[in-house]
């Protein structure tokens, strides 16, 4: 089976946490990590893992880049196409089993998340989505990351896999399903 993981990161944060999900991916799956200037085709993926740095409190949009070139010096060619517009570009991806995440800074409560806008339109173009959006913390803008998230970034590869589809003794799926919905209440 065929994962692509693929991320936009300015500083090398969002690239670290990408390459280590790719490690926890490794044993189930041939793992391609791309950045996300390069387009990478979608192709014959099964499982599909999009991670972006929150700018903004949502995805990065060409301002904010923008923003951020003029407050700290970025990697080599990391202005450019980010996660949104590869996304809007997107076909329709039906079947695909899909998990995003970001970076951000480590802050009692954020308003919104690259993750979870990234998570809505992996879904809207018609992907399982196997686990919920997750935050991975940098200590400020330009990093670095919070010690011990490359680990936690690792072991999250493992929520990822536990909500892939599984074959039973008798062939049959299993298939998790995730939700934004609130939980029913009874009275």
């Amino acid at each position: 089976m065929r994962a692509l993981v693929v991320y936009e990161s300015m500083f090398g944060n969002t690239e670290a946490i990408a390459r280590a999900i790719a490690e926890g991916l490794e044993a189930d799956f041939d793992v391609t990590v791309a950045d996300v200037r390069t387009m990478p085709p979608f192709g014959d993926t099964d499982l599909l893992v999009i991670g972006a740095p929150t700018h903004a409190f949502s995805t990065s949009r060409p301002r904010t880049r923008a923003h951020v070139t003029r407050k700290a010096t970025i990697r080599a060619r990391a202005f450019g196409i980010g996660v949104r517009e590869y996304l809007e570009y997107a076909p329709w991806l039906t079947g695909v089993h899909a998990a995003a995440f970001d970076t951000t800074m480590k802050m009692p409560v954020l308003p919104g998340s690259a993750a979870r806008k990234a998570h809505r339109r992996l879904r809207g173009l018609g992907c399982h989505m196997v686990a919920a959006a997750e935050s991975f913390h940098v200590t400020g803008t330009t990093g670095p990351l919070v010690g011990g998230e490359a680990d936690r970034a690792r072991r999250w590869a493992g929520t990822v896999l536990a909500g892939l589809p599984s074959r039973d003794a008798a062939g049959f799926t299993t298939v998790a399903v995730m939700t934004d919905a609130e939980p029913l209440r009874t009275q």
